[in-house]
């Protein structure tokens, strides 16, 4: 009788779609291997600490938001034992700013089919006249009977010409913002569409409709990062942190990592990172040069998250606000962290799309909050991702995720339908970890 080995699986990068490539290769029978550079796993969604006068304080590297269309990433928590519902608090899909206008899907409807409880949204958004409501309510057909398809060198803005102005600033830019970090004359429809789609008119994990917001109640590392390092290791696989890989080369049918033996290799690596691993391949390996060019060509854009103390909570106990942003007022969401199970008075204030002049920043969030009459705010800390996600741009090349035989790339920029979210992350991830190709 011939006895199988198990195949050697190593993945080079600890974030969550790391992590979701890792749980499916060990589910498949896998012998993994896990090599994080940092002494955390999670990578740009991760828990960090603040050292604060008043003592260390636990929060994230910025602000995420899950929703229930997310069903790769809440059922891969759910397999590492993590009850969704306990981590997370849902609210059906709202948009409010501070004076009660804004998109806000009513209770009533909260239970409804989607797409029912977005088109009950769209018709009780206060301040919205019918004209508003109408013109959405009848693009948001025309994009479902067209498939949800549109020409990929369309942007957003372009997309949306014939929407309401007031349609475009108070939700097609708040939306596209959050989803894609890339602002809406510069962000890809098509992408767009897509995550409309899955949003509005999809499927929602459990319960859950696909637009209900989920808000993390508890820090990052504990949703996903903490739970997969655990599971792994349950399992058999070898997590090791603060570990970088310094070299990645061919040996035969497999593959070397800094000299040990492998059946496969995932990448899950910034483009960076892993085009310094692949450098030394390029030379035997075309499609490596391909890959390497293709990925250090993606433009990125960072995220900005200003942790502040302020005198009073969000109105109406919002556990999040949308804001209105411009010129000198940067942030287009605020997170009350008080009403989400953190510190009381504690708030998020998140810019994406952002610069990296952080003192200007600061400065002019503390301006909005003052807007909002909040009291005074005290700045605790400004924690910018430079390289948070790429820019979501129309017809942009991303590379593949398949490089060579036994050779992924595992990635929220690889190619693929959806932007740089938790969601495409885990499930490029998910995908790849079960392939044993």
């Amino acid at each position: 009788m011939t006895r199988t080995t198990a195949t050697r699986t190593a993945v080079i990068g600890g974030g969550w779609a790391g992590l979701a490539a890792a749980v499916a290769a060990t589910d498949a029978g896998q012998q993994v291997t896990l090599f994080e550079a940092a002494r955390t796993l999670g990578g740009r969604a991760r828990s960090l600490t603040l050292d604060i006068p008043n003592g260390p304080l636990d929060v994230d590297n910025g602000q995420h938001i899950l929703i229930g269309a997310y069903t790769a990433t809440l059922g891969l928590m759910a397999r590492l034992g993590v009850a969704p519902e306990t981590v997370l608090h849902a609210q059906p899909l709202a948009l409010p700013f501070a004076d009660g206008t804004g998109l806000c899907t009513p209770g009533w409807a909260a239970r409804w089919p989607a797409p029912l409880d977005a088109l009950a949204a769209i018709a009780t958004t206060p301040g919205w006249g019918w004209r508003d409501k109408t013109a959405l309510t009848l693009a948001s057909l025309r994009w479902q009977l067209e498939g949800f398809q549109c020409d990929p060198h369309l942007t957003v803005a372009q997309l949306c010409t014939d929407l309401p102005p007031r349609v475009v600033r108070e939700l097609i830019e708040p939306l596209c913002v959050s989803a894609l970090n890339t602002a809406a004359h510069q962000a890809s429809a098509q992408v767009f569409l897509r995550v409309l789609k899955d949003a509005l008119f999809g499927r929602g994990h459990g319960a859950w409709n696909a637009s209900t917001l989920l808000l993390p109640r508890a820090p990052l590392g504990q949703l996903l990062p903490e739970p997969a390092q655990r599971w792994l290791q349950q399992q058999g696989a070898q997590v090791h942190t603060g570990r970088r890989v310094l070299s990645l080369a061919q040996a035969g049918n497999g593959w070397q990592v800094d000299g040990e033996a492998f059946d496969r290799v995932l990448l899950a690596t910034p483009p960076g990172e892993s085009a310094r691993l692949l450098a030394p391949l390029e030379a035997s390996l075309p499609a490596a040069a391909t890959w390497a060019a293709q990925a250090q060509a993606l433009r990125f854009e960072a995220i900005a998250t200003v942790y502040a103390t302020a005198a009073r909570a969000l109105p109406q106990g919002a556990a999040m606000l949308a804001l209105r942003n411009g010129p000198g007022a940067p942030a287009q969401f605020v997170f009350d962290k008080g009403a989400l199970g953190g510190p009381a008075g504690l708030l998020a204030f998140v810019v994406s799309a952002c610069g990296d002049d952080r003192e200007r920043l600061q400065s002019e969030v503390v301006r909005q909050a003052e807007a909002l009459g909040l009291g005074p705010l005290q700045v605790l800390q400004t924690v910018v991702e430079k390289r948070a996600t790429f820019a979501c741009t129309p017809a942009l090349l991303r590379p593949a995720s398949h490089i060579a035989h036994g050779l992924w790339a595992v990635a929220d920029f690889v190619d693929g339908p959806y932007p740089a979210t938790l969601e495409g992350a885990v499930r490029c991830g998910l995908a790849a970890g079960a392939n044993n190709g």
